[in-house]
Parts: C-alpha cells; sequence; structure tokens
C-alpha cells in the first residue's frame, strides 16, 4: 500500500499531518504537528515513518480542499532546510543541453554537457558498495525559497526566463549522529532560468538560485523505478503547452544511490538537524520547444504513484536592488 504523508494548516490556524492512503482518504496524524517531528519520533522508536503512522493511530479525516496546503516538508529555522539538486541525470537530458550550448559557441565538438552525461550512462550505476560518476550538481537556496502547493512561483525581476523542471525530489532529515535518512520522495517544479543558462554554461549557478515548489504528498517507501507523468503549462486555462516525462531509476543514467553518495559525502551537507530536498533532475523542458512563459501562466505536474498534481502560477517579484555600505 503507498502511503503519503500531507502537512496542512487548519482554518483555527494549528498544523497538522495527514497521512494519504490509497482509498484517497487523509486522516490526521495524531500527535504530529510536523513531518519532521514525525520522524524523530520515528528514530527515537527505531521504525520506519510508516511503522510509525500505523502506531499513532487514524485520526479525524481531512478535506484537503479546505485547508491550507503546506509543503510536505519544512524546518522551523528555513535556514536548515537546504533545496540542491544534480543535472544531467536522466536519458536524454542532455540533448536539449547540448544543442543549446552548442548553438550559442557554433562548435561541432560535443560540449561539456554531453560529457558529463556520457559519464553518467558510463559509470553512475555502479555495482553495490562502489562510488559512480560524479553527477553535475547545484545549490538552490535554502527554505526561504521553498513554495508552498498552490502558491506563485516568483521569478527575480532581472530574471531572462521562467521555466518549469518537472522532477522527483529525495528529501531526507540529518540524524543526530550526522547520518543522512530519508523521510521519502516528492514531485517537485524545480523553477530555472533556462536563458541566462544559455548565455553562458558558467552561469548555470546563477540560472538555479530561486524559488522552488513540492507538491503536497511526501511518499514514503521506495520509488518505483518507472515514474511517468504529464507536464503541462495553462494560460488563461487552457494548456499551451503538454508533454509526458519520465523519471524513476529505469528512465535515469544515475542511480538515486549514487546521487545520494554525491551529495552527502561532504560533511558541511550531514549537520545534525537539517532537513534536504535534494532535485533529481529531469528530461522534459517546455524551454526546449520555444515556449516562453509570462506572469499568470499555472504550472502542473502530475505523476503516478503521486495522487497530487504539482500547481503553481508564475509571478515576477519586484525590484530588490541591494545597497552595498562600507563600514
Amino acid at each position: 500500500m503507498a502511503l503519503s504523508l500531507i502537512q496542512f494548516r487548519a482554518a483555527d490556524g494549528t498544523r497538522h499531518v495527514a497521512a494519504l492512503s490509497d482509498d484517497g482518504q487523509a486522516r490526521i496524524v495524531p500527535g504530529a504537528e510536523s513531518v519532521v517531528a514525525l520522524a524523530r519520533m520515528a528514530l527515537a522508536a527505531g521504525r520506519s515513518l510508516a511503522r510509525t503512522v500505523e502506531a499513532a493511530g487514524a485520526g479525524a479525516p481531512v478535506d484537503l480542499d479546505a485547508v491550507e496546503m503546506l509543503p510536505p516538508v519544512d524546518h522551523a529555522d528555513s535556514a536548515h532546510l537546504l533545496m540542491t539538486g544534480t543535472g544531467l541525470t536522466h536519458l536524454g537530458s542532455a540533448e536539449g543541453r547540448d544543442k543549446m550550448h552548442r548553438a550559442a559557441r557554433e562548435n561541432p565538438e560535443p560540449t561539456d554537457s554531453m560529457k558529463m552525461f556520457l559519464m553518467g550512462v558510463e559509470g553512475g550505476k555502479p555495482a553495490d558498495g562502489a562510488i559512480g560518476a560524479q553527477p553535475e550538481w547545484f545549490y538552490k537556496g535554502d527554505g526561504s525559497q521553498l513554495v508552498a502547493p498552490g502558491q506563485p512561483l516568483r521569478s527575480p525581476s532581472f530574471g531572462l526566463d521562467a521555466g518549469e523542471e518537472p522532477e522527483i525530489a529525495g528529501i531526507y532529515l540529518i540524524d543526530e549522529d550526522g547520518t543522512p535518512v530519508r523521510l521519502g520522495f516528492a514531485l517537485a517544479n524545480e523553477f530555472s532560468d533556462h536563458v541566462t543558462e544559455r548565455g553562458n554554461y558558467l552561469w548555470l549557478a546563477h540560472s538555479k538560485l530561486r524559488q522552488a515548489t513540492l507538491g503536497p504528498e511526501l511518499l514514503l517507501g521506495d520509488l518505483p523505478a518507472d515514474v511517468r507523468g504529464t507536464s503541462r503549462i495553462l494560460r488563461d486555462g487552457k494548456a499551451i503547452w503538454e508533454k509526458p516525462f519520465l523519471s524513476g531509476e529505469a528512465n535515469m543514467s544515475h542511480s538515486i544511490a549514487n546521487l545520494e553518495h554525491h551529495h552527502f559525502k561532504y560533511r558541511l551537507f550531514r549537520r545534525p538537524g537539517d532537513v534536504h530536498v535534494h532535485f533529481f533532475g529531469t528530461a522534459t523542458l517546455s524551454f526546449s520547444e520555444g515556449v516562453k512563459t509570462q506572469a499568470g501562466d499555472v504550472f502542473e505536474i502530475e505523476a503516478a504513484p503521486f495522487r497530487l498534481a504539482v500547481r503553481n502560477p508564475i509571478a515576477i517579484a519586484e525590484e530588490d536592488r541591494p545597497v552595498v555600505k562600507a563600514l
């Protein structure tokens, strides 16, 4: 049985965690105000999240349309939630990137993007216990950049593109002894600026430093090897672009374990109490097909086994130019 956890705020302002089961019924998990608190309870008891939910018993049913949905994980101190990710990890993901960068520099030789992708194809799924090829890695931001379900994804005022990236993200809590513990998986939109990235590959970091969003569900247990979904863009209620996307290890050039190793091998990412949201990459982008989004457009991403879609409108943030003072 697939089990998902959802965080929400009730009309009286109180926070709760709900368990969403195969029958589509959401019920409150008694005694849990957050997924992180529930995970700490599970770690203290030495059992899985699913078993901890079962032990808590079934609480009152929840009408998810009548509550404020929160991200499926967060942290009381947003500086202790880190969003990061990896690119060029999916079969086919290098094609659009390679064409973009090759055209930009008018060079028929394979780009660094293609070379990195091929490294993953050849060595991204090592045998058990072995260490595979390093993926492309990027820093996305802290918990202040994590947007709740249904809320606007705000592109910076200086941004050149507001583009979707339909992905799966791994959700982790660092245990008291520094061990990364995977809590589950979430459907995600890793919002990026592809025009900036196209300008120069060394601007990849700039293209990633912006908001991102997760679907409402934290899927417990293993991620299916073959995840199939649909990514679309709605304008005035009508789809202007729609395309299927694939994820899961059967459609990836890296194993999830290899991506996890190359992230958590750095000790600074194993600080006890921190939460990590790590995006696993995608092979499907509307930008690659010439789509230019605008404020008011709505991103909609859905994929089984997740029951609830990722749905967020686009907005443009007000200009916020920093002034640096000498002291």
